[in-house]
């Protein structure tokens, strides 16, 4: 069943929604300026990318961030908490959703990443054309430098975009990639000003947007089919490691997060 664009254009508290000519421009942000990832952004883009999803007016998606970054909080204490096993239902069920409706979207996606994406930033590497300005970094700061297994995707996505031995490196050591080296590497299609950045992005999308409507998004579908078929086969699994993994140890979000459901991973 299909859905409008009202039906969820001011339903995100940490989103901001702009649509034109049917290119829509995803903006994370908290409060209006710099995303502060969270239980709270996770649980909506893992809800928003499933209506984006079943919106057919939706031709091409740009995902972006506010301010100087895309998703940049810094790296939890080591807490040394433990969790059940019953608690990380919640987190298995938005970990499963946030990827596979990212992939569900059959409109294609460009990420504007407009500065360093530290958490999560496989929202970003996911996108069929990744942008990024001079001043973006990757890295995933959440997981195993912490004391977590690294199994809610980016187990999936690092080793396929950088080859398996240089994608286990990134993720044993918490490595930073600039945006120069991201463009060599291939993570990254093009490096640009900041202030260029959604420019660019939207003189894509236009571009993509003028090809038969069909041809855009079974061009997606065909190009993401791999992936699509990787996650399915192997993130419920990681999901389910990574929450194995908390028995042992849990790391330290911080006082506003006291259970999984708020953990902000």
């Amino acid at each position: 069943m299909s859905i409008k664009f009202e039906d969820y254009a001011n339903k995100y508290k940490h989103v901001k929604l702009d649509r034109r000519n049917g290119i829509l421009q995803v903006t994370l942000h908290t409060g209006g300026k710099d995303l502060v990832w969270g239980a709270e952004p996770h649980d909506e883009l893992s809800f928003l990318f499933g209506e984006i999803a079943r919106d057919p007016e939706n031709r091409v998606i740009i995902l972006t961030g506010t301010g100087e970054t895309f998703a940049a909080n810094p790296a939890p204490s080591h807490g040394g908490k433990k969790l059940a096993s019953a608690d990380w239902e919640h987190g298995l069920a938005t970990g499963k959703h946030l990827l596979m409706n990212h992939l569900a979207i059959e409109a294609p996606m460009i990420a504007a990443v407009n500065g360093p994406a530290l958490r999560h930033a496989e929202l970003a590497v996911l996108c069929d054309i990744v942008l990024a300005s001079e001043t973006a970094c990757f890295q995933d700061s959440g997981h195993f430098v912490n004391g977590v297994v690294p199994g809610d995707g980016v187990h999936v996505v690092w080793p396929l975009v950088l080859g398996p031995n240089r994608g286990r490196y990134f993720l044993f050591t918490g490595q930073t990639i600039s945006a120069q080296e991201a463009l060599a590497l291939g993570v990254v299609g093009e490096v640009l000003p900041r202030e260029r950045l959604l420019p660019r992005a939207w003189e894509l999308a236009e571009q993509i947007a003028a090809q038969p409507r069909l041809t855009t998004r079974y061009t997606r579908v065909l190009v993401t089919q791999t992936l699509r078929r990787m996650m399915n086969d192997n993130l419920g699994y990681g999901l389910a490691l990574e929450g194995l993994g908390f028995g042992d140890h849990f790391p330290d979000y911080g006082p506003d997060f006291d259970t999984l459901s708020r953990s902000g991973r």
